[in-house]
């Protein structure tokens, strides 16, 4: 029973900007392209909707506004990342090309800026862009085809505010740090980006733009640290959240990658207890992000700013959260490279297309030529994503031998632990570098447990044939490594220069061309007094 008890007392209404078919909202300039609202968040695992049911593997999370989202679009329930960390995931969606021709290797990754992206091809085309929040992009470039950036974080470095404030970022800190956040939520970078985001449309709708807008309100969370306001930490109780889907056991448990992974995250020092409160915090982090995409998405119906606007939301990767005895992403399995996918259409929203919930694999670099698709615009050739808009339109099928991959070509968890991820059908086939590939039918063994690549059922062999054969035609290790070394040598001729100290800080781009830090209250802070009540009569 998904009943969530523990939620009750908060449960409010859920958001109902979506209920557009009975208001008759008649939309503006209806000779005008559709815009765009992608609202992208970090880190979040596609068990975490609480429309994902347990027969799919969904965890008990409260989420009322995604929920509504998803009964008034199209959701796609088996998309992957193309590569399961920030900085790569977001240059391969944004390029449409898997890890290797995207040049998009770790968290430093430079986004080249010969290759076409989702905001330059449409801001060719006649679109206003502009990106707020999180990009995490290496090197000088970084706006990546966006126009406009008035906040985020410019300095490449993911911009996170690390929690407790006084405390180092370290990965034991990670899980011992989680729960009630320490920073004024009208300061948290979420906060920050929905209002920026509001502010920036409302500027557009005022100077009477004729131009239609692709907008990414780019969240950190829920992404750690595991802290959120303490309404939502009180949701979860450490003591009667469920535990991990997936135990740390099962045929690929002692995998050498397996092993690496566990030991790179030093996940084994984190005890049952240690590890129940920081899913507790994860858990309130995601119903956080979800209080604040339904605001913004109220505050945008009000104006008017989503009458003739795709709605978007999906995340850069998952996230472990203790499955497999493991902690973040950055691996194979289910829980970090598979993620969701919501696209909801104006005419969804006001009852002339169907809505739907499709099972077809798909993958994020499939958004680049998808928002295309939707918008009337051309795409670049070469892409390794497709067109999923008819899909999304109720126009037809998608393919269903398609293969869809998901990359880790840094051995980041040991020599030889470089991988490429093939779904196809109801299989995963993972093949390594140095090491015994992986087969599982993660239809019937949704956790992963057995490996079946020796399996005699004539099904299993003949997708394995399928999976060789693919290998042999698309994974070549050396050469990755060789483009790798080339794509570092160039994100060196593109240094970021920014001052010392400010690495992982937010900044504003003011209206005057300044940059400037956007966090000082919080770690640079000019304090009045040390204890309020020292100073003040209560």
């Amino acid at each position: 029973m998904r009943a969530f008890a523990l939620a009750e007392k908060y449960k409010r209404d859920a958001i109902n900007f979506v209920c557009t078919k009975n208001k008759k909202r008649k939309i503006r300039m209806s000779d005008k392209k559709t815009n765009i609202l992608f609202l992208f968040s970090d880190e979040h695992s596609f068990r975490c909707m609480g429309h994902v049911s347990d027969e799919n593997g969904g965890e008990d999370v409260f989420t009322p506004n995604f929920d509504e989202l998803a009964r008034h679009g199209t959701v796609f329930n088996n998309t992957y990342c193309q590569v399961p960390l920030c900085t790569p995931s977001r240059i391969s969606l944004f390029t449409g090309l898997d890890q290797a021709h995207s040049g998009a290797w770790t968290n430093n990754s430079y986004l080249r800026p010969e290759l076409p992206t989702i905001a330059g091809t449409l801001r060719d085309n006649g679109y206003l862009t502009a990106l707020v929040g999180k990009y995490h992009l290496g090197g000088s470039n970084q706006f990546g085809g966006f126009e406009h950036r008035p906040y985020g974080d410019l300095t490449g470095a993911c911009g996170h505010q690390w929690e407790p404030l006084t405390e180092p970022n370290t990965m034991e800190q990670r899980t011992l740090g989680a729960g009630v956040t320490g920073i004024p939520e009208s300061l948290m970078q979420e906060n920050m980006v929905t209002n920026e985001t509001l502010a920036f449309l409302r500027e557009q709708k005022y100077s009477k733009s004729e131009k239609p807008y692709f907008l990414c309100a780019s969240f950190s969370r829920p992404h750690f640290p595991l802290n959120a306001p303490k309404r939502f930490v009180d949701m979860y109780n450490p003591k009667k959240i469920a535990e991990p889907k997936v135990p740390a056991s099962g045929d690929a448990y002692n995998h050498p990658m397996s092993v690496g992974m566990r030991k790179g995250f030093k996940a084994d020092r984190i005890d049952h207890d240690e590890m129940m409160k920081a899913r507790s915090g994860y858990f309130a982090n995601v119903s956080y992000m979800d209080e604040l995409i339904g605001d913004l998405l109220v505050r945008m119906e009000k104006d008017g700013l989503l009458d003739n606007t795709i709605i978007i939301y999906s995340t850069d990767h998952g996230e472990m959260a203790g499955e497999h005895g493991v902690w973040w992403k950055n691996g194979w399995y289910e829980a970090c490279s598979r993620v969701p996918l919501i696209i909801s259409t104006p005419e969804q929203r006001r009852g002339e297309q169907p809505c739907a919930q499709i099972d077809s694999l798909v993958g994020l670099y499939d958004l680049f030529p998808t928002l295309c698709g939707l918008t009337g615009t051309k795409f670049p050739d070469g892409l390794h994503g497709i067109d999923i808009s008819g899909a999304v339109q109720g126009k037809g099928k998608l393919p269903d031998d398609r293969p869809v991959f998901s990359d880790g070509l840094v051995p980041r968890w040991g020599e030889g632990t470089e991988y490429r991820m093939i779904r196809l059908g109801n299989y995963k086939y993972v093949t390594f570098r140095n090491a015994e590939p992986l087969m599982f039918d993660v239809v019937k063994d949704q956790g992963e447990q057995h490996n079946i690549i020796d399996s005699d059922l004539e099904e299993v062999k003949s997708f394995k044939a399928k999976f060789e054969k693919i290998v042999k035609e698309t994974v070549d290790f050396e050469k990755s490594d060789a483009m790798r070394a080339a794509d570092e040598e160039e994100k060196r001729l593109h240094p970021l220069k920014v001052k010392d100290g400010l690495k992982y800080s937010n900044l504003y781009i003011m209206p005057d061309c300044r940059v400037v830090t956007a966090d000082d209250e919080l770690y640079r802070p000019n304090v009045a007094a040390e204890d309020y009540k020292d100073v003040f009569q209560i």
